[in-house]
């Protein structure tokens, strides 16, 4: 790359960068507590969280995504440069590979490139966005051998990343099969859209062997006073035009619809003072937990089929519990995602993430600062149990899923992420 006597920092050239390809829309949108919380140095792991950002715009632009469909894609991302970071600096385990670059080579060539070699292989349309962002980390780094060196490596972490997650089963066509009965899913309104995004239950993980390993034991009876339970608390404090549900409670259920988690590690790894190889680390480790928590979800949704509080609530004639009644103008707070109720994908992820922050942090303290996407505002959790107990909240109150899907799901994240991380990232003997 070409010398110059003046650098600019590496965020600020991305955003360069991403101005120039008319990114400034997606740069607006971010809320100005995120905004103001960016240092007007660069953090010693700014390249990761740079390429972390820019995953988000090149896969999702129009936010057509849920947040388990642009997971796969942060963690193989972040996997990729986790590896050509640490093939490099060592300390951690690389992630299913044995590749070992040379210690005089830059690592953040390296993680740039990592990045942009494996987005601009299933995304290649976005070449010109991509090429841009690459200059500019690049512009980032002494010119020589060490920069080459650091691409050239880059470049063998991307490849591996490719190969080992070819025919995954991304984007696969994978049917809801149980056959139409009482209990059982359907399309929700008001869009009743299909199961699309069914294929998530049966990708490759990043971690776990198999998502059947977590998968939990099946969702009240409907006749059980459980069941019951279940549904009469959605039903009540899920409604629409629910009189029991506090204004606190319906903050935090449109809070939690959608956050920016890459927002909220880019900002742990700044205020924890993380250098580069235990940034890559952090979002390494997220990213694809994150993944195989969102798989186990998902295969427990196609395997157990269980339908959404408002089928059950429009047709608890059927169900052959006396301790519910039918209601078929219920609504809920917001609109029903279209996929089964059991398990909660939102807090299965979220029971996954605090135990992988807890636990790469090896302090109880959550210290967590996350912004809604949708609500423009930014909660900060100490307790790893506030969190939790918010987005399990957030979903009933919402009217979208029972109490049991939630915790349960909960459980389940974080039994997949102490599993994973006995396993994976563990720092070198």
């Amino acid at each position: 790359m070409q010398k110059t006597s003046v650098r600019t920092s590496p965020r600020r050239a991305l955003a360069a960068a991403a101005a120039l390809l008319g990114l400034t829309a997606a740069a607006a949108a971010v809320p100005a507590a995120v905004a103001q919380a960016e240092p007007a140095v660069s953090a010693p792991g700014a390249v990761i969280a740079d390429w972390a950002r820019l995953t988000g715009e090149v896969v999702d632009p129009e936010g057509d995504l849920n947040s388990s469909e642009t997971a796969v894609w942060h963690a193989v991302v972040s996997a990729g440069m986790y590896n050509a970071v640490v093939g490099i600096e060592g300390r951690y385990e690389p992630y299913r590979w044995d590749g070992r670059g040379p210690r005089s080579a830059s690592s953040v060539a390296a993680a740039a490139t990592a990045a942009h070699d494996v987005l601009l292989h299933y995304f290649p349309k976005a070449k010109a966005q991509l090429e841009s962002a690459h200059t500019a980390s690049l512009a980032e780094v002494p010119d020589g051998a060490a920069e080459k060196a650091g691409v050239a490596f880059g470049r063998r972490a991307a490849a591996h990343m490719i190969a080992m997650r070819k025919d995954d089963g991304v984007n696969a066509a994978v049917p809801f099969t149980a056959s139409p009965a009482v209990g059982v899913w359907r399309p929700t309104p008001p869009a009743r859209q299909p199961f699309g995004s069914a294929w998530v239950g049966r990708l490759r993980p990043m971690l776990m062997d198999a998502p059947e390993r977590f998968r939990p034991a099946a969702p009240p009876a409907m006749t059980s006073d459980r069941y019951a339970a279940d549904l009469n608390e959605v039903k009540a404090v899920g409604a629409k035009t629910s009189t029991v549900r506090t204004p606190e409670q319906t903050e935090t259920a449109r809070f939690f619809t959608t956050v920016d988690l890459q927002g909220a590690l880019a900002d742990r790894a700044e205020r924890h003072g993380l250098d580069l190889v235990d940034t890559a680390r952090l979002f390494a480790a997220v990213s694809t937990i994150q993944v195989d928590a969102a798989i186990a979800a998902w295969d427990a949704k196609l395997h157990y089929g269980s339908w959404r509080p408002v089928t059950a609530i429009h047709e608890a004639e059927k169900d052959d519990n006396p301790l519910t009644e039918p209601d078929a103008a219920w609504e809920p707070l917001l609109n029903t995602p279209p996929h089964p109720d059991y398990l909660s994908g939102h807090t299965t992820t979220a029971g996954a993430l605090v135990r992988t922050l807890t636990t790469l942090s090896g302090s109880p303290n959550l210290d967590l600062r996350v912004t809604s996407v949708m609500a423009k505002k930014t909660r900060h959790y100490q307790i790893p149990d506030h969190y939790t107990s918010d987005v399990e909240g957030a979903r009933m109150w919402g009217g979208i899923h029972t109490r049991t899907a939630n915790e349960v799901g909960t459980a389940t994240g974080q039994r997949i992420a102490a599993w994973a991380l006995a396993r994976h990232f563990r720092p070198l003997g």
